[in-house]
This record gives C-alpha cells, structure tokens and sequence, in this order.
C-alpha cells in the first residue's frame, strides 16, 4: 500500500516495544520534491521530527546539528537508526521508503528502535 502525504503538519506516534506508553511527537511532513531537499538544512535545530518521503537515504552537508536517522520500510517499520555529524553521507537503505530525522539522541528518549511501528497522522488529513 503507498503511502502519499503532502507537506505540512502532523504527528508522528511511536509505539515502543517494551512497557512504555505510545509517545506522540510533533512532526514536520516534507514530501514535495522542493521540501525533502531542503529538510533541515540551514536551521538551528527542530521541534519534534520530519518525515521525508519517499526518501531512502540522507545526507548532513551543511546542517548545523546532529541528527538522528531512522529509516521505515513501506509498512513503517523502522530498519535502521543512525546518528549522523554534520558533513556526513548516509547510505542508502535498499528497503527504505521514508526517513525521520530529529535532533541527535532524541528518538533514544521516544523508544524508536529497529522493529517499532510507527504512525504518521497529518493535520487536516
């Protein structure tokens, strides 16, 4: 099933898998062509995540920050968690069909790890 959302707002819902209380985030949605190349290049941080889709990999040229990385598979699985330095290159993740990013260290404290689900609601949708 495809997964088509536009760019705006919305909330991305993490359901660890231990005992802990699915966490909400506040989540950026960059899925114009225009959005997922600018991500979060040129800020100073972000509030929450961004979801960039469709997108397999990542890079950190010229961001300001580190971030965390996670990839979903097309049922949004998460396959791989990378932190990244500014001035890095990602590789591309074959089953890859979105990417999050957030602050470095943030989706430690949300319990986003490989095998988690997420979801991803979009305000107005």
């Amino acid at each position: 099933m495809a997964r088509r959302w536009r760019d705006g707002r919305g909330t991305l819902v993490v359901r660890p898998g231990d005992s802990r209380a699915e966490v909400p985030v506040p989540l950026e949605i960059a899925a114009s062509y225009r959005a997922r190349t600018r991500g979060l290049l040129g800020r100073d941080g972000v509030d929450g995540a961004m979801l960039l889709s469709p997108a397999n990999s990542v890079h950190t040229f010229r961001m300001r920050f580190p971030i965390d990385v996670a990839y979903l598979d097309r049922n949004l699985v998460v396959i791989a968690v990378r932190t990244m330095k500014p001035g890095r290159l990602g590789l591309p993740r074959v089953r890859a069909r979105h990417v999050v990013e957030a602050a470095g260290g943030a989706m430690r404290g949300w319990g986003l790890e490989v095998g988690v689900r997420v979801e991803v609601g979009a305000d107005g949708a």
